[in-house]
């Protein structure tokens, strides 16, 4: 019995230590998708922005500069930083694409994620009109 009992003695706090590593495991997790989710979020409304703008002015016929004002004047209403680089172009089967770079900071405590966003956007072929 008493060997037993200097058994469980030396076992005593495990349990607490793996719920402590586990807490923060599970904390350090939803601290950085509290941070990072709104970010996602806005690239992928800023991409259906940008897609919209495309497709609309290939099927109305509106030149390149068009898309590029569209998106200066949502800007920040959809959080594109003003010194964000903005290239629209137009195809030679009057197709028209625009492509948005910027870089955001994400701070965490101790490290800064640069966020880069680069995507371009292209309209469709069957919408043009011709």
């Amino acid at each position: 019995m008493n060997n037993n009992t200097r058994l469980r003695k030396s076992e005593q706090g495990g349990a607490r230590l793996k719920f402590l590593i586990v807490a923060a495991i599970l904390g350090s997790v939803a601290y950085a998708g509290y941070q990072l989710i709104p970010v996602f979020y806005r690239d992928y409304q800023i991409k259906d922005l940008m897609q919209n703008d495309v497709d609309t002015a290939a099927n109305l016929g509106k030149p390149v500069s068009w898309i590029k004002d569209q998106l200066v004047k949502n800007s920040a209403e959809y959080g594109i930083p003003q010194d964000a680089i903005i290239t629209p172009q137009e195809q030679d089967d009057k197709r028209m694409e625009v492509r948005v770079q910027f870089t955001l900071p994400v701070e965490f405590p101790g490290y800064v994620y640069n966020h880069e966003f680069d995507y371009t956007a292209k309209s469709a072929t069957f919408l043009t009109v011709k």
